[in-house]
């Protein structure tokens, strides 16, 4: 992009102002006259996502609700799960997470036995073809036995370190023996120089406490930063002075947290003819007071673990607003600034001299933006894509 255009009535902080592109960065931000049009933010980016999941409700329909059921069906629909069937889902959902103007993601890839899974390898294929457009990480989802285990987890975790993003991962839920092997896993990441990523306390039992455990080794192990734990829906029934001791010690060892309303909420305290009671979402209003970063995702899209959705950072910050009762102005970095710092990307922001990958929402305030599914602008370089309806 060579010539200068200037993008008028944008809101940015409260302001109205106008925007100068220039070879494809911000060249200059200047006070404009008259009210917003539109509200701008970097590119989102979405920390927690399951790709090799996508779309399989109408072939997966779980039997019953809740978490256990939606792993049976997913489990049995991996006859499915072809290198082309894996493909083409996967492509589906990134491109729909372009059109959206996401610009990464991390997509944990279930490992269920020893050997690597055949979505690992095509994940990593498809990841490689889309990387000028979103950048794509994976985690695998590994049992904490099997990860744990001293006779398999090393060579998975070497497997990670040659052929992922540098991101080692694990399900915990009440397993035995978590300490002993959440250490080896831990040590695995030292040896390795791995991120961890962890899907823990996924349900609403009070004695489900791997979280405390990873906020401990996090300190122990001097990983503030590398850690990043998603779901914790345990946090939000047990008592309020046990929860507010582990989030202060979640801050100082520097742990960031991933609260997932989508599946979240579709998954917990489910019963077939009842009325759910609880949200099953992780206290992040305290979080965040305890100095936690917390951070959005999608999760699952179209699949037994939530049937609905979108690779939509907008649509998943407007349901977590509704369901944890947030303002959404001071929630922006969920998505954005804070997700990116939590995947070791490099923090987006709007400010001169920075690359002109945003997008606007058109409303003259952000209530306005998010009163309803936004018309999108989406500029990558200082090029505008498309406009989404």
């Amino acid at each position: 992009m060579s010539a200068a255009s200037v993008l008028d009535g944008i809101g940015l902080e409260g302001r109205c102002v106008s925007l100068t592109l220039e070879r494809g960065r911000i060249a200059a931000i200047a006070p404009c006259a008259g009210a917003a049009q539109w509200q701008v933010l970097p590119l989102p980016v979405d920390p927690h996502v399951h790709l090799d999941k996508s779309f399989i409700w109408p072939r997966a329909r779980p039997d019953a609700p809740g978490l256990f059921p939606a792993i049976e069906a997913t489990q049995s629909d991996k006859a499915y799960w072809t290198e082309a069937d894996l493909r083409t889902r996967a492509a589906r959902a990134l491109a729909e997470a372009q059109a959206n103007g996401i610009r990464g993601m991390r997509s944990h890839v279930d490992w269920g036995e020893p050997d690597t899974p055949l979505a690992w390898t095509v994940l990593g294929e498809v990841a490689a073809e889309w990387r000028d457009r979103v950048t794509l990480q994976r985690a695998p989802l590994v049992s904490l036995d099997i990860l744990g285990d001293p006779a398999h987890g090393p060579a998975i975790a070497a497997h990670v370190a040659a052929t992922g993003d540098g991101v080692l991962g694990a399900f915990l839920y009440r397993h035995a023996d978590y300490p002993e092997k959440l250490a080896r896993i831990f040590a695995l990441a030292a040896d390795h120089g791995l991120r961890l990523d962890f899907h823990v306390d996924e349900g609403l039992e009070p004695e489900a406490q791997g979280f405390d455990e990873i906020v401990r080794l996090t300190g122990v192990h001097g990983m503030a930063g590398r850690v990043l734990c998603g779901h914790a829906c345990a946090l939000s029934v047990r008592p309020a002075d046990a929860v507010a001791r582990v989030l202060d010690d979640a801050a100082e060892a520097g742990i960031a947290l991933c609260v997932l309303p989508t599946t979240n909420l579709w998954l917990q305290d489910g019963s077939p003819g009842r009325t759910p009671r609880l949200r099953g979402l992780a206290p992040l209003h305290e979080a965040r007071a305890a100095g936690v970063r917390v951070v959005f995702g999608a999760d699952n899209v179209a699949d037994p673990f939530y049937p609905f959705g979108s690779f939509d950072t907008i649509e998943t910050l407007r349901l977590a607003c509704t369901a944890a009762h947030l303002d959404p102005t001071e929630w922006l970095g969920a998505i954005t600034t804070d997700a990116s710092q939590t995947l070791g990307l490099p923090a987006p922001t709007i400010a001169p001299n920075a690359p002109a990958d945003f997008l606007l929402l058109h409303g003259a305030d952000w209530h306005q933006a998010l009163r309803r599914p936004p018309k999108r602008r989406i500029f990558r370089n200082g090029t505008k894509i498309e406009d989404t309806p």
